[in-house]
């Protein structure tokens, strides 16, 4: 004798949470492709850009949930970024990912309109735990970030974050600045910023000279006076 077939409707399988959409803007392909690898399990990394033109033009085709931003690039940086997309696209959310830590490069970029602000030493399953923050809404600082938040907004939450003599520099020129500062050889600022050590010296020759200054130690004075290293 047969046994009688179950009525009973078929439950679909549970498939978990749905993965976040996310992309990568950041000028140095190698740590594009690392972060990529490294968030593959966690979320679908649907696109990747260079340049400020190329993620303008590619987040707004591919409109991904949260946006990992490098702060220094070449053409503008992320808040140049930031500011072509927050009118346009206000739905996209924008997570700091920078070798910076400095005050002012997060107290710029959260002006900006970025939700949070992590450093790259940040680890593979912190900066997925980041993003899904950063995707429903919270704001996400180190401990030591959101201190500068904190401090800027809460002393002078409507002015701007503006030095002339450091807004003479470029965004390449801060960072091997800032690296300079804190006691950094050529060598070692090149290999940190995946530049060559000639390139490294023609960026000291022009900060000093557009700071009318004649050596590194009046540089590193000048950068601690201002909170940068």
């Amino acid at each position: 004798m047969m046994a009688e077939e179950s009525t009973r409707p078929v439950e679909p399988v549970d498939a978990g949470p749905e993965r976040l959409r996310v992309f990568l803007v950041d000028d140095h392909a190698m740590f594009r492709a690392g972060v990529r690898a490294e968030l593959g399990a966690h979320v679908e990394v649907v696109g990747e850009a260079s340049t400020v033109s190329e993620a303008v033009s590619r987040i707004a085709a591919t409109g991904p949930d949260v946006v990992l931003l490098d702060v220094h690039m070449p053409d503008g940086g992320g808040r140049a970024v930031l500011e072509a997309m927050r009118r346009s696209h206000p739905q996209v959310r924008f997570l700091a990912l920078s070798v910076s830590d400095a005050a002012e490069d997060v107290i710029g970029l959260i002006r900006a309109g970025a939700r949070g602000y992590v450093t790259k030493t940040i680890s593979p399953d912190e900066l997925a735990a980041a993003i899904r923050r950063v995707a429903d809404g919270d704001a996400v600082f180190s401990p030591r970030l959101a201190g500068f938040v904190l401090d800027a907004f809460a002393a002078r939450p409507d002015a701007p974050v503006a030095d002339p003599e450091l807004d003479q520099l470029t965004n390449r020129e801060r960072e091997v600045l800032r690296l300079l500062a804190r006691g950094y050889a050529y060598k070692e600022i090149a290999r940190e910023l995946y530049i060559s050590i000639k390139t490294v010296e023609t960026h000291v020759s022009n900060v000093l000279r557009k700071l009318q200054m004649s050596n590194r130690y009046e540089l590193s004075r000048w950068a601690a006076d201002r909170r940068l290293v």
